[in-house]
């Protein structure tokens, strides 16, 4: 049995949704669909130049998982370029909203529980000792990309 997905620090939603070859019309085009953790994978690792460890620390995740994320995203974007397709940056509908939820967080390194309104990605640091050790408390899986509660060995 695999492990429970862990959330993915997303920083900010992408300016446009929708990319297309010029003079079509996207109806009359396959689409490639791209996960907004891998439209992050793609921001960090070739639009800001980060290293595939650095990368992955900013998103939350392992090396190799960030290894596989950017592995999928980069081969969607080669398709997509290479047959003319549509690229379509899938944003679920609680991330696209207005104002987000409040969010509980929990300091690793000195244990101060705060709550934070965020929209996609998390607070920078804690507020009490400017750390970036910390983990939401709760996940909802409401427009979000894991829909599991930590254990407390997690936390």
């Amino acid at each position: 049995m695999s492990r429970p997905r862990c959330c993915r620090r997303i920083v900010g939603l992408p300016a446009c949704k929708v990319f297309k070859p010029m003079g079509l019309h996207l109806d009359d085009l396959e689409a490639v669909s791209l996960s907004l953790e891998e439209y992050e994978a793609i921001r960090l690792a070739d639009h800001e130049g980060l290293y595939q460890e650095d990368a992955a620390a900013r998103m939350g995740v392992s090396r190799q998982t960030f290894g596989r994320t950017i592995e999928k995203a980069r081969a969607k974007v080669a398709r997509a370029l290479v047959l003319g397709c549509a690229l379509r940056i899938e944003i679920p509908e609680a991330e696209a909203g207005a104002p987000s939820a409040e969010r509980e967080f929990l300091c690793k390194a000195c244990g101060h529980l705060w709550k934070a309104t965020c929209g996609p990605g998390g607070p920078a640091a804690c507020p009490s000792c400017g750390g970036d050790d910390f983990r939401r408390t709760c996940c909802t899986g409401t427009g979000s990309p894991c829909a599991h509660t930590p254990s407390p060995d997690q936390l």
